[in-house]
């Protein structure tokens, strides 16, 4: 796809596929820095008691959910400050990646402080994040009158596993980007947009289904969400997010510059300097 056509399905639709487009060496340290982090987890847990095994025979699709599924309110729904890890440098700061989102958004890039990776787990109404704009939630920080909107802004999603329908793969209401900011209210683990927003366009709604590798890049307004994970693995996934860094990120963290033409040292340069970074 040349970059005219990627601008102008981005811009229409609200998002674009890339299909096989990360190595399968930044797929694999991804995958190794998350079976870090569950072995971390499985270690407290044992330490407080709260199981007798780490369950480290358990295979990465299905561990996570095992160690926790006899008490599944202390599960982590997501991960965020813990992923400053090597591993994520290739992930998040991907060169070939930055090149399209500086087609999207221009030269000076920043790494917006929403990046998070979740483990959605089977029949977990916890980890199924329902209908939303991801410029509801940045509103509902920001309280901002409707300044979101304006936000130059590229969301990314990829998955570990095949995401699929059965499993929970994303869906996406192609060209409600356009309606703007729209009600969204609170429910018991996350936001959902109001029904009378929702009704007279969630007909139209699409299946996001990627393999590991796959990546969709997509608006920040546009109407999604992950559908309820029906199978016996978990759904790992990372979604993270590119803003112009000439903007407002309209939170209190600053995030983090990716990529800039005009001062090219303020940019992370390598995945030492990524782990010795915090979320901010």
């Amino acid at each position: 796809m040349d970059r005219d056509d990627l601008g102008r399905q981005f811009n229409e639709d609200g998002y674009v596929k890339l299909v096989d487009f990360l190595d399968g060496s930044v797929v694999a340290q991804a995958q190794a820095a998350m079976e870090a982090l569950v072995e971390q987890k499985a270690q407290q847990l044992v330490a407080a008691g709260k199981n007798e095994s780490a369950m480290a025979n358990e295979p990465f699709e299905t561990r996570f959910f095992r160690i926790y599924e006899d008490h599944l309110d202390d599960a982590p729904k997501s991960f965020r400050r813990e992923l400053h890890l090597p591993g994520l440098f290739d992930l998040f700061f991907n060169s070939a990646l930055l090149d399209v989102v500086e087609i999207l958004i221009g030269p000076e890039v920043r790494l917006y402080p929403n990046y998070t990776a979740r483990p959605k787990l089977p029949e977990w109404k916890g980890t199924e994040v329902l209908w939303h704009q991801d410029g509801g939630y940045t509103e509902q920080i920001s309280e901002a009158d409707g300044s979101v909107e304006l936000q130059r802004m590229v969301n990314v999603w990829t998955p570990l596993v095949p995401a699929r329908a059965s499993n929970g793969c994303m869906q996406f209401v192609p060209g409600t980007h356009k309606l703007g900011s729209v009600p969204h209210e609170r429910r018991e683990y996350y936001l959902e947009i109001a029904q009378e927003s929702l009704d007279p366009v969630v007909k139209t709604a699409v299946d996001i289904e990627l393999d590991p590798g796959d990546v969709v890049l997509f608006q920040n307004m546009l109407f999604h969400r992950g559908q309820p994970n029906h199978s016996n693995e978990i759904r790992w996934s990372f979604d993270w997010r590119y803003q112009d860094a000439g903007q407002p990120t309209l939170r209190q963290e600053e995030g983090h510059i990716a990529r800039s033409r005009s001062n090219p040292g303020s940019a992370v340069k390598s995945a030492a300097e990524w782990e010795s970074l915090t979320f901010r």
